[in-house]
């Protein structure tokens, strides 16, 4: 599967890593890290390290996301 980031006229292409996100709430305390990977998603909640994290597939992601 193919990820991309898209802003504005820019495109970037996922290499084999993924991208972070760190997530923090409206306070701006720490919640958690997001990894976007070319086939995983995995939520790592508060100070859980990569690999230690939930997973799902991106394909998952999308049916579970699609479903009404």
């Amino acid at each position: 599967m193919k990820v991309q980031v898209r802003m504005d006229d820019v495109s970037i292409s996922l290499g084999n890593k993924g991208i972070l996100l760190k997530i923090s709430d409206n306070a701006g305390k720490h919640v958690g890290d997001l990894r976007i990977g070319k086939a995983n998603v995995e939520w790592m909640k508060g100070r859980t390290h990569e690999g230690n994290g939930k997973k799902v597939r991106v394909d998952q992601l999308i049916q579970l996301l699609s479903d009404e």
